[in-house]
């Protein structure tokens, strides 16, 4: 049987129905969504047309008014455009299920980087051994965060789920319903989430898909690449964030700490519990039917009453259900023995915590408690401290910290910060005991700087909670590109350390170290970022060798390119030799989690992808190191475009451009995350206290994606004026980690829509910098076609691209809009005396258009 083309499948499976569908939904019994279901199209063809006059967003929405509404009062006129938007919000909804339900259609879950695929090409190759071997070792660990980079509400991610089923059964009455219910469903919501509520909405991912995703993968590889043979390594675990992550976000408090590890808990115990419920409708045999009732039994009790006396343990769960596995195979002919199989996997996968609780705090925010908590401990007479340690040189406060013993009193601490820190330590300890080891034995340092900024939490576990016995990884995280250039530096000062060395070997003499995408490209722009952290890598993975220790990269990636996300599984698969690839981990986040693990089709798909990347490495041996030549010119590129990057980071304009030209500040009005969206306190925009998130989004909602290609441009040319282009070229034929990039680098160019902004270039104040930001995007849109040799943009992925071009065609009126109130907001505050009400209309109509614009970009990732 011949498979079309991907781009043939897209659009017989997502854009005919996506304009079926849209047409019932433009004519649902509502008055208002039948008139604006009759509007929209209009204002839609006004914004095509007006854009392609080259009118600015004002004239476009008045040319509107004029043509087809002119009866309308002003006052009538707003309610029509948030009427648009609330539609627009509606019609993504509909996209994204109608994308979903077509995924396995669209993508070949049987094709090149599936396991099928894998383990067919090393039958044919002689090679099963070889993959056997790797996926003793091999893990990946994608890791839930609760950075908001996504707006649905809850309800609203159940009629997802629901509109996806009804689509793929073509089930129209059902359809019918789902949109009306998604018609009246509210998308806004009036209070910030608390970090409890966000982990409530990822556990429901953990329940509902990768409970199920992650089993079938297990179960796939253990029958198929191990003939049912049993396995020690896990393969893929889930880390989560939620209710850990403390870095800028004052209300994760260790209660919360405490509660989401006990959710999280229950939440695997129900699981297991329904799966045992399904069997026992099967093993309905003599000798086993007991057992498996009282399971049942225990399960229940176990997630419905936690200190019934009737609790399970892990242990004897497992025993069970081997023994009743054991008389299935000796007396019943083996019948539904694999089904126990897949529960047995599943419980070595998940344990009972489900998922990893990681720990995260900022060094600087370490550094204030441990200042704060050696103070009073002094005061208090204790001689754990020495009475002039604060005053002491950092190496010789290492030293102390090395040789730490005693414990603490955590009821002297009265200040809140020392006490929370302190409390969410002995929290870890208090998880470890309820849920195993496993449920929490990570402890991020965002921001690290220094081997101090690691002793110091070294210490703290100590005389908390870990006297004797530190069952926890500390994870340095490095983010800015002077904190890359150094990692390896502080990397070796601690493995030079006699007990950190000691630490490390209790350990299996594995590193976990972290690399932000998101916080290096905000700081050294796309191209320095990503290479910054390559050669990182290269020199931490040598420093860690000759240590003898194995060196696990943990990449904080976003959705976005401009945040170290696109085309993730080709990243991986582009490192080469010189990088240690025993694992792969990364964080999921926002979009990225709807979008990529979101339906048990895209999960599997894209786990099956993941743990690929880091396989074909291996296996195939293809994947040759860069030539000298090669470094050379990758090293050139990112300092010209780091340069290029820093000056316009540095320029007059940069901050108060974002301060009042785009949504930056509307960010943190939305109630979308738990966390402030700026790091510091101060009044006045700090470029350092910018989050990336915001940060991106705000160029991202502009639609001029400077974070995703700025600097690339001018980096190429300057090979273009020397005649030297050639040697670009062929670092981007020989390099598949430059290629990437470039093809990342390619997607933030296609989202961008400069017709949009171009009234800017006329501003007084901010006119010559805009100019600059296009000047750029031209360039690097021009001399990355001349690098590839195509004709447009993604035109190896049309598919891709045919999926960005209609979600960039939905948000369109929604786009305009938002740049039609943020007009009226700058032309009011040049009032003397500014209209409130009118201007915290126009605010309304900016924060509200942010929701749709961020979640129609879902394919970013």
């Amino acid at each position: 049987m011949s498979t079309q083309p991907k781009l043939v499948r897209f659009n017989q499976n997502v854009l005919s129905k996506y304009q079926i569908y849209n047409s019932i939904f433009m004519t649902l019994p509502f008055m208002t969504i039948t008139k604006t279901g009759v509007l929209i199209p209009l204002f839609h063809e006004t914004c095509v047309k007006g854009f392609a006059n080259g009118d600015d967003p004002t004239t476009i929405v008045e040319t509107f008014f004029k043509k087809y509404q002119a009866r309308r009062t002003k006052e009538s006129q707003i309610n029509l455009l948030f009427r648009f938007i609330q539609y627009i919000e509606r019609q993504v909804v509909l996209f994204d299920a109608i994308e979903d339900a077509a995924f396995p259609i669209v993508n070949n879950m049987e094709g090149i980087g599936t396991l099928r695929s894998l383990k067919e090409s090393a039958k044919s190759e002689n090679k099963l051994k070889h993959l056997q071997q790797y996926l003793e070792e091999f893990k990946v660990r994608i890791v839930l965060t609760a950075h908001p980079t996504q707006f649905y509400p809850g309800s609203v991610l159940g009629i997802i789920t629901d509109l996806t089923e009804a689509i793929k059964k073509n089930d129209l009455l059902k359809i019918n319903d789902l949109l009306a219910q998604l018609g009246k469903t509210p998308f806004f919501k009036h209070k910030k989430p608390t970090p409890y509520d966000e982990a409530i909405s990822l556990i429901w991912y953990l329940e509902n898909v990768f409970y199920h995703s992650f089993g079938t993968i297990y179960d796939y590889i253990k029958q198929n690449i191990f003939d049912n043979k049993d396995i020690e390594n896990d393969i893929i675990n889930i880390g989560f964030w939620p209710g850990g992550d403390r870095d800028g976000n004052p209300f994760v408090t260790p209660e919360t700490t405490l509660k989401v590890a006990d959710r999280l808990r229950l939440t695997i115990l129900k699981n297991y519990y329904r799966s045992v419920r399904s069997l026992r409708r099967k093993l309905t045999f003599r000798g086993v039917e007991e057992s498996i009732q009282n399971l049942e039994f225990l399960l229940y009790e176990s997630f419905t009453n936690p200190k019934s006396k009737n609790t399970i343990t892990r242990d004897y769960l497992v025993e069970e259900l081997k023994s009743i596995k054991s008389i299935v195979v000796k007396e019943h002919q083996s019948l539904y023995a694999s089904e126990i199989d897949s529960l047995l996997n599943k419980i070595q996968l998940f344990g009972f915590h489900f998922a990893s609780l990681d720990i995260r705090q900022d060094s600087r925010a370490h550094d204030n408690v441990f200042t704060s908590m050696v103070e009073t401990l002094i005061a208090s007479g204790s001689t754990i401290f020495p009475k002039n340690y604060n005053s002491l040189t950092e190496e010789k406060q290492i030293k102390i910290l090395s040789k730490i013993k005693g414990s603490v009193d955590l009821s002297i601490f009265e200040e809140e910060e020392v006490s929370k820190t302190l409390h969410t330590i002995k929290a870890i300890k208090t998880i470890q005991e309820t849920n195993g080891e496993q449920a929490a034995n990570r402890y991020i340092i965002s921001n690290n700087q220094t081997a101090l900024n690691v002793m110091q939490l070294y210490a703290m576990l100590k005389l908390v909670a870990f006297e004797d016995d530190l069952t926890v990884d500390i994870g340095p995280l490095f983010e800015t590109i002077t904190d890359l250039e150094n990692a390896h530096l502080v990397m070796e000062e601690l493995y030079t350390n006699p007990t950190y060395k000691k630490h490390l070997e209790k350990r299996g003499n594995k590193q976990t170290i972290m690399l932000g995408f998101s916080d290096g490209t905000k700081d050294g722009g796309y191209l320095m970022a990503n290479w910054g952290i390559f050669k990182a890598k290269e020199r931490l993975t040598r420093i860690s060798k000759k240590y003898g220790v194995t060196v696990i990269f943990f990449d904080g990636r976003g959705g976005p390119p401009a945040r170290g996300g696109g085309k993730t599984h080709q990243f991986y698969a582009s490192l080469g030799p010189t990088i240690e690839d025993k694992e792969v981990q990364l964080t999921i986040q926002g979009q990225t989690i709807s979008s990529n693990f979101g339906t048990l089709d895209s999960s599997q798909y894209n786990l099956e992808q993941l743990i690929s990347s880091g396989i074909l490495n291996r296996l195939n041996e293809t994947n040759l190191r860069m030539t000298r030549e090669d470094v050379k010119v990758m090293d050139s590129l990112a300092k010209i475009s780091y340069k290029a990057y820093v000056d316009f980071k540095n320029h007059p304009k940069f901050l108060p451009y974002l301060e009042r030209m785009s949504t930056l500040k509307y960010y943190a009005k939305t109630n979308i995350g738990s966390r402030p969206s700026k790091r510091g306190k101060s009044e006045e925009l700090v470029f350092s206290d910018l989050r990336a998130i915001p940060f991106v989004g705000s160029w991202s909602q502009l639609k001029q994606n400077v974070p995703g290609f700025f600097g690339v441009g001018t980096a190429l040319k300057v090979y273009e004026d020397k005649g030297e282009f050639r040697k670009v070229k062929q670092l981007y034929k020989s390099s598949n980690f430059f290629k990437t990039l470039i093809e990342n680098s390619m997607m933030s160019l296609c989202k961008s829509f400069f017709d949009l902004t171009k009234y800017m270039a006329e501003d007084e104040e901010f006119g010559e910098f805009w100019d600059i930001i296009h000047e750029e995007y031209l360039l690097s849109k021009r001399l990355i076609l001349k690098l590839t040799g195509y004709k447009e943009l993604m035109q190896e992925e049309p598919a891709g691209k045919a999926s960005i071009d209609v979600r960039e065609s939905i948000v369109l009126p929604l786009l305009t809009i938002q740049q039609f109130a943020l007009k009226k907001i700058q032309e009011l505050r040049k009032e003397e005396n500014p209209d409130e009400a009118q201007l915290e209309i126009y605010e309304k109509i900016v924060t509200r258009s942010l929701f749709g614009n961020i979640n129609a970009s879902r394919n970013s990732a």
